[in-house]
């Protein structure tokens, strides 16, 4: 009996040890690399220890944006302001992109974990047939703003163009998305008092220019509070648009800032 138990008992440890390792590899493939680490941390959603922070390089949590009730930008002669660093005492400052040329998928999940209030300004000539990307950002906390139509330099041209690249855009979006854009950046943030006027007969309540433009993601001064960031982003080669983010937090990060949702302040 003790040696008909014995040999039951080896039949079911090879039974299941061919279970084990029985595995589609296929799924095989898929545990990988769920547990690969990339020059991020880890690819597993949230990283390995749950984190969302440490997964997407930083050291700490992001701090939460102070609560502000959303203001209205002050027009002067009926012109919309032109913006290119918010006045506040709040620790905070404006992540923001432009054109709409770099679809990184890994943006997306970076924008949703770490919630960020970034604002894409587009323009429809470069995202092209794109709009689901942008689609899938602003479901995840992304505003989306205007850039123009066509991404022309806007200085000189006479009112009729400049109307058009403008409320053009603004339609665009709104049958896209369901929303009208409230803020307008000028191409190569170029404009005249011609621009503002287009803006404003679009329904645009501030043109929004910028205080820093960080080269490869590493600001070439330090983040003060206030700061509007423009991230660049199409570049073809060097960082994706997810490591350049990833620079520009570390830097907030180490300045004590977090970053606020720049329509909450204009």
């Amino acid at each position: 009996m003790r040696a008909r138990a014995l040999v039951a008992g080896g039949l079911a440890a090879v039974l299941l040890t061919g279970c084990a390792q029985s595995v589609d590899p296929i799924e095989r493939l898929g545990k990988k690399a769920a547990q690969r680490v990339g020059p991020d941390g880890p690819d597993g959603p949230g990283g390995a220890d749950g984190r969302p922070y440490r997964h997407w390089g930083l050291l700490a949590p992001l701090q939460a944006p102070p609560r502000v009730a959303a203001r209205a930008a002050v027009r002067r002669g009926g012109l919309p302001p032109v913006v290119r660093r918010v006045g506040t005492s709040d620790k905070v400052v404006f992540l923001t992109y432009d054109d709409g040329a770099e679809r990184d998928p890994r943006f997306v999940d970076m924008v949703r974990e770490l919630r960020l209030p970034v604002s894409m300004f587009l323009t429809d000539s470069v995202v092209g047939p794109g709009y689901a990307h942008f689609a899938r950002l602003q479901s995840v906390g992304a505003s989306i703003q205007n850039h123009t139509l066509d991404h022309p330099a806007l200085r000189g041209l006479p009112y009729p163009g400049q109307r058009a690249e403008i409320c053009g855009q603004q339609e665009k979006v709104r049958s896209r998305f369901g929303i009208r854009p409230r803020l307008f950046r000028p191409p190569y943030g170029t404009y005249d008092r011609t621009t503002l006027r287009a803006a404003a007969d679009c329904g645009l309540s501030a043109v929004v220019l910028w205080s820093v433009s960080p080269a490869g993601g590493a600001p070439e001064r330090p983040l003060r509070a206030g700061d509007i960031v423009s991230v660049a982003s199409g570049e073809a080669t060097g960082p994706t648009l997810t490591e350049r983010t990833t620079r520009v937090l570390r830097e907030v990060e180490r300045r004590g800032l977090t970053v606020g949702r720049l329509e909450d302040y204009l």
